[in-house]
């Protein structure tokens, strides 16, 4: 009787002790308020950036995949430049945006504070960073390989994206982007290799038409 009584004693606190440890672990895994944080820390310490990325684009029955050079320098310059279509850029200069592919008629052209595009969720990431403020209704899960996926709303997007989908690394640093638009479109971006603070030349952040091709000022997508 004394043997048994010891065994579910023991086994009582065996037990106590895993239920202990399992609390500790909720209570000490992360908030989406905590990896958000993370992510802003990490990116307000940044001046440039540069990394690989691949975009795959399904919706209005086709499907199709590109992939490039992303370079960004604060303030307000991004450069998406692609390897695949060749020759295809886009880029924002700090007061435009720029559109163009290599063999197209004309160079499109956008005050960049009228940008309505899948791309300028990044935009984000090109003043300080505060990312709780810039999508509402954020959520977190936990992904494979100690990474986290941050899912909200970008503000000031509510008509055309439905949910965009952020999956960052424990230190905060973003390895894909998801964006679901409200038409159901969805736009898969992932990136790699990332460098922090890289040398770039000011000069990469700036346009000129090719010769011959005319400057079109386009509407945003709301509006044509």
């Amino acid at each position: 009787m004394k043997f048994a009584h010891g065994i579910r004693r023991g086994c009582i606190i065996v037990a106590a002790a895993l239920l202990s440890v399992s609390i500790g672990a909720q209570q000490n895994a992360p908030t989406a308020h905590d990896i958000a944080a993370r992510v802003d820390r990490h990116y307000n310490q940044l001046h440039s950036l540069k990394a690989g990325f691949s975009e795959t684009y399904q919706g209005m029955g086709m499907k199709r995949t590109e992939s490039g050079t992303l370079l960004m320098m604060k303030p307000g310059r991004m450069k998406w430049d692609y390897s695949s279509p060749p020759g295809k850029i886009f880029l924002l200069d700090g007061k435009y945006a720029w559109f163009y592919t290599a063999g197209d008629a004309r160079v499109q052209r956008i005050p960049s504070k009228r940008l309505d595009d899948l791309r300028s969720p990044l935009r984000f990431l090109l003043g300080h960073t505060e990312l709780e403020k810039e999508m509402g209704n954020l959520t977190m899960t936990a992904g494979p390989n100690g990474s986290y996926t941050l899912t909200g709303q970008p503000k000031g997007q509510e008509d055309r994206v439905r949910r965009l989908a952020l999956t960052v690394t424990a230190d905060g640093v973003m390895t894909a982007i998801d964006v679901e638009e409200t038409g159901g479109a969805l736009t898969h971006f992932t990136f790699s290799d990332e460098q922090s603070n890289v040398a770039i030349p000011p000069a990469t952040f700036q346009f000129t038409p090719p010769p011959g091709v005319p400057v079109v000022d386009a509407l945003p997508p709301a509006e044509r």
